[in-house]
């Protein structure tokens, strides 16, 4: 067995395990009122057992990140699958303290799933070790990149307690346009959630049936004595092609639901990597986001905050408040000396400059200037509570789009991230 192999036995483990603690965490949660104990004497058992579960997964993902490192020769953050479980590595470290530190086991119920998707989301990438491409091959790819993931490690718990308090303090019963919009608002938080789920839902349904696709099309490209030469470029699919890449030619497709052709043909303007097929995948997560969406609300017959709303009703809202404000306030300066920084003193020496507009550049720099915007708030104006919460939880959708988002729609010098 390769030691490439035995990271990724670490890595399943990991998952495992920080599923297994969320259960016990909602198992602490919502089981005291089955148990023969005392419902303190439940929750502190429990809520016990979900955080050494915990403890164990986050050390088992050290373990495969070191072990990966050993096997690659380099620190495992250079691409997407390697980014994304290390930021699934930190949220945990971030969670650890924050629930240290506040002792509420209600905020395990929120944080693991955050952990465990992102960490999910990581495995739809390729595996493989990849060799640096030139852009990488500094000693600053340690130091912007895991500062930068840190940080928004943090923002991430900041999240989960933000979503907490509005689920615990939005009146599902009240009728006012002010509560209407407070529960859209909710819904639509859960829903962008989905939409994560959704991707990778969709990549391993269709990856498990073995659905294939393949377009060619013609490309320019400059060889090593600088004449441009034409060359044959493949598009391999794993969600059925609802959008066919521009200018490309069907070479082969898996018939499913009786379509065998693609509906669409992305506009030309999307002239990025692969960029019809991420395309493709934007739309399908939207389809089965939109599924999976309708079916719990079919099953439970309420809007899901709704139906999360009751469980939330024994947490004391400020507190909720108060965890969420401390890690965006951790997290805000190792952010800004991550992602900003360091990158902007890595992009001169990668690429001669310090800033260029790149799209991850511009994106970063909007999540910089809206988690500012809320310690100001929180800090100068006071605002607390719902305000507080609502950026909060708008501040991580940002982060996620930067990450995620600029990865499948927007073209750039980062776009090798997505590879």
């Amino acid at each position: 067995m390769t030691l490439e192999s035995v990271s990724s036995t670490f890595l399943l483990f990991s998952f495992i395990f920080y599923c297994l603690s969320f259960g016990i965490f909602v198992i602490s949660i919502t089981g005291k009122r089955f148990s023969a104990r005392e419902p303190h004497e439940h929750v502190r058992l429990w809520s016990r057992i979900a955080f050494g579960v915990a403890v164990l997964g986050l050390v088992t993902h050290i373990t495969f990140f070191f072990t990966r490192w050993a096997a690659a020769g380099r620190i495992p953050t250079s691409n997407m699958f390697e980014f994304m479980t290390f930021l699934a590595m930190m949220t945990m470290v971030a969670f650890i303290i924050v629930y240290l530190i506040y002792k509420q086991p209600v905020l395990g119920v929120f944080a693991m799933p955050v952990g465990f998707i992102i960490l999910a989301y990581a495995s739809v990438f390729p595996h493989d070790i990849q060799p640096l491409i030139p852009a990488l091959q500094s000693y600053w790819l340690k130091i912007h990149v895991t500062t930068a993931a840190a940080g928004e490690a943090f923002f991430a718990v900041g999240f989960a307690a933000g979503l907490m308090y509005l689920i615990r303090v939005v009146d599902y019963k009240e009728d006012s346009a002010k509560s209407r919009r407070e529960r859209r608002g909710v819904e639509f938080t859960i829903f962008t959630v989905l939409l994560i789920v959704s991707f990778i839902v969709g990549v391993f349904a269709f990856k498990g049936i073995g659905y294939e696709a393949q377009f060619s099309r013609e490309v320019v490209q400059i060889d090593k004595a600088g004449q441009e030469v034409t060359a044959t470029e493949f598009v391999d699919y794993v969600l059925p092609p609802i959008v066919k890449p521009y200018n490309s030619n069907l070479v082969k497709m898996d018939s499913f639901l009786g379509v065998d052709k693609p509906l669409l043909t992305a506009p030309s303007w999307m002239n990025g990597v692969n960029a019809g097929r991420k395309l493709n995948t934007v739309i399908w997560s939207f389809i089965i986001a939109g599924v999976l969406y309708g079916l719990a609300r079919l099953v439970l017959r309420k809007p899901i905050g709704a139906a999360i709303n009751p469980v939330m009703q024994g947490m004391d809202a400020e507190d909720l408040d108060e965890i969420s404000y401390r890690a965006i306030a951790i997290g805000f300066p190792v952010f800004t000396l991550g992602a900003l920084v360091f990158a902007m003193i890595w992009a001169s020496e990668a690429w001669g400059r310090f800033w260029g507009w790149d799209p991850k550049e511009v994106w970063a720099l909007i999540t910089w200037l809206f988690y500012t915007a809320y310690l100001h708030f929180r800090l100068s104006r006071g605002w607390h509570g719902r305000k507080s919460a609502w950026m909060s939880v708008i501040g991580f959708i940002i982060v996620m789009f930067t990450l995620i988002g600029v990865n499948l729609i927007i073209a750039g010098l980062h776009s090798y991230a997505g590879v």
